[in-house]
């Protein structure tokens, strides 16, 4: 619920042109304008292609199956959920993008419409998001700690290599944050409850 409702600040914000809209542009601007390499933040931005995110939830879907197959009987629920959050990334991004229609920042894109929320930080945090919650019952002791450091290290690399190369304002990347976490959300409760016993 609390991810839902900074969506839906950061969402009325933007298509209402609200104060903190006007912060976002400005810090939009100055991340845009910082010393960070071109070359670096276009790395990680290119991160949330679906090119390479979704190879990457599809070995870890592969490790759960192959992992997991042999021990539970009900081992699809996790994997399968993984795989309609992915699928279900396009179909609430593409109409919001629609619906809220917010112009981008000056810059490669500039003059196009259509930036909130940023469908690549989506991607980025569902595949990847999605990854580390199938592979960490794979895992034991720090792994797991490192696994989800990495996962989220990797994601606030691709928002702010979106924001550096000025394909997106910050806001687009923190919405698309706050409502990919509720499709992680739902995936770690059928992952987890595919691990009870039936009654």
């Amino acid at each position: 619920m609390a991810l839902l409702a900074v969506f839906a600040l950061c969402a009325w914000q933007v298509a209402a042109h609200g104060p903190l809209r006007t912060v976002d542009e400005r810090l939009g601007l100055a991340i845009a304008g910082s010393p960070v390499p071109s070359p670096a933040a276009e790395f990680f931005a290119d991160l949330g292609n679906t090119a390479v995110a979704l190879p990457v939830l599809g070995v870890a879907l592969a490790c759960a199956v192959w992992r997991t197959g042999a021990t539970l009987r009900r081992w699809w629920p996790g994997p399968l959920a993984a795989a309609l959050a992915m699928a279900a990334v396009p179909a609430l991004v593409a109409p919001l993008k629609a619906l809220i229609d917010r112009p981008g920042p000056p810059g490669p894109l500039a003059g196009e419409t259509g930036f909130f929320p940023s469908g690549h930080a989506a991607t980025a945090a569902v595949a990847y998001g999605a990854a580390a919650v199938l592979l960490l019952p794979l895992l034991r002791g720090r792994l797991r700690g490192w696994l989800i450091g990495a996962v989220v290290l990797l994601n606030v690399a691709v928002g702010a290599g979106l924001v550096r190369r000025a394909y997106h304002w910050p806001l687009d990347v923190v919405g698309s944050w706050c409502l990919c976490g509720c499709l992680l959300w739902a995936v770690l409760r059928v992952r987890d409850r595919s691990k009870k016993p039936p009654a």
